[in-house]
């Protein structure tokens, strides 16, 4: 049996290709993204090509109701709120009254506001109440994009909220390619390095690692 190698790195024309037959960004999804870039944070929303993922994995799973952890200016909940569909519903996540104001107004013009009930705050305290409520096991997905440092605390509150089979989705998994560089040990990056071995180790779900944007994680919950 044949195993190809995979590449060092992706060719510029070859992801242009890539670009060319397979990216689907609605021009609404695309205008939020690009004020974000304009404001010099384009690192704190995922790409095109990630959301697209994303968006396709939750249609695939037949989704209804989901998490979000780190909402910033609601791109990647646009793309999450459209798969689910009218009757769905997203618990976003995020302490930012002011950019959220911005994600709030691009929800209502793409008619998905209604799917999405935000909650300012602390999200670990979020999820906790989510437990405490009783809500274990009802929901289909999560996806964490939030506090770093927090990271296997909401995979663990998230894991238990999540209904057998259900999806978790974590953002930033690679941070940047320091997770590789046995000379980082900043606190955000040991805390990552500490979340992907989290779930190396973890016999309770299905996991795979994808080289996309900065990383992304999906795990499966068994």
């Amino acid at each position: 049996m044949n195993h190809e190698a995979e590449p060092a790195a992706v060719d510029a024309h070859l992801l242009a290709y890539v670009e060319d037959i397979g990216a689907r960004e609605p021009a609404h999804l695309a205008a939020n993204r690009r004020v974000t870039e304009a404001a010099g944070a384009a690192q704190l929303q995922v790409s095109p090509r990630q959301g697209q993922l994303m968006a396709l994995l939750v249609v695939l799973a037949e989704a209804r109701r989901g998490i979000e952890l780190g909402v910033y200016a609601g791109y990647s909940t646009l793309w999450l709120a459209e798969a689910i569909g009218p009757g769905g519903r997203i618990l976003a996540c995020d302490h930012d009254t002011d950019i959220t104001a911005r994600a709030r107004a691009d929800w209502a013009a793409a008619g998905v506001a209604e799917r999405i009930e935000l909650r300012i705050g602390d999200a670990l305290a979020t999820l906790d109440a989510e437990v405490a409520a009783g809500m274990l096991g009802a929901y289909d997905f999560a996806f964490i994009d939030a506090d770093k440092s927090r990271y296997i605390d909401y995979y663990e509150r998230c894991l238990a909220l999540l209904r057998p089979g259900g999806l978790i989705m974590a953002d930033n998994t690679l941070w940047y390619t320091r997770v590789a560089d046995p000379g980082c040990d900043d606190r955000e990056t040991e805390a990552i390095r500490a979340f992907n071995r989290h779930l190396a180790d973890d016999e309770r779900i299905d996991l795979s690692v994808l080289v996309l944007g900065d990383g992304l994680t999906l795990a499966r919950k068994r």
